[in-house]
């Protein structure tokens, strides 16, 4: 007599993965509050200010499709995980924060300092705004580096 089938195991939370598509999603939503309220909404920058104003609106544009393609891919992978039974969420918020704080961290340090290609605002004394841009950035990081930390101490053994 054949051996009857095993009952399929349960499924495990992928901390790793969890992390990773959460980092996506949280780059992409801090590119599209950026985008939004900075380049839009206050119209303090574009993405790419050393050139004309219509160069600056296409930077713009680029940034935008960035932040859907990040937004919308990881989307898809997140739902992938939650059908498989494999979102682990503590990992999860950990990965928001991290991928937000590290998008708010690059585009302070990278983008406003080393390559200039824009700055916070333009017309005013620049050192609080780089000030509180960063400190925002890092801020976002230390959440999602405790919620790390507070996750790899939840793990079941």
């Amino acid at each position: 007599m054949p051996d009857a089938p095993r009952p399929a195991a349960p499924p495990r939370p992928d901390a790793r993965r969890s992390l990773g598509v959460a980092a996506l999603l949280g780059v992409g939503l801090m590119a599209a509050v950026d985008e939004v309220v900075f380049h839009q909404l206050l119209r303090w920058h574009h993405f790419f200010d050393l050139s004309t104003p219509a160069v600056g609106i296409i930077s713009d544009g680029l940034l935008h499709a960035f932040e859907l393609v990040a937004l919308v891919s990881g989307a898809f992978l997140a739902a992938d995980l939650l059908r498989r039974g494999a979102w682990a969420g503590r990992w999860a918020w950990a990965g928001g924060f991290l991928g937000a704080g590290g998008f708010q961290l690059f585009d302070g340090i990278v983008d406003h300092k080393v390559l200039r290609i824009h700055q916070v605002r333009y017309g005013v004394e620049l050192l609080p705004y780089d000030v509180a841009w960063n400190a925002v950035g890092l801020a976002l990081l230390a959440v999602g580096a405790a919620l790390a930390v507070r996750a790899r101490r939840a793990r079941p053994a």
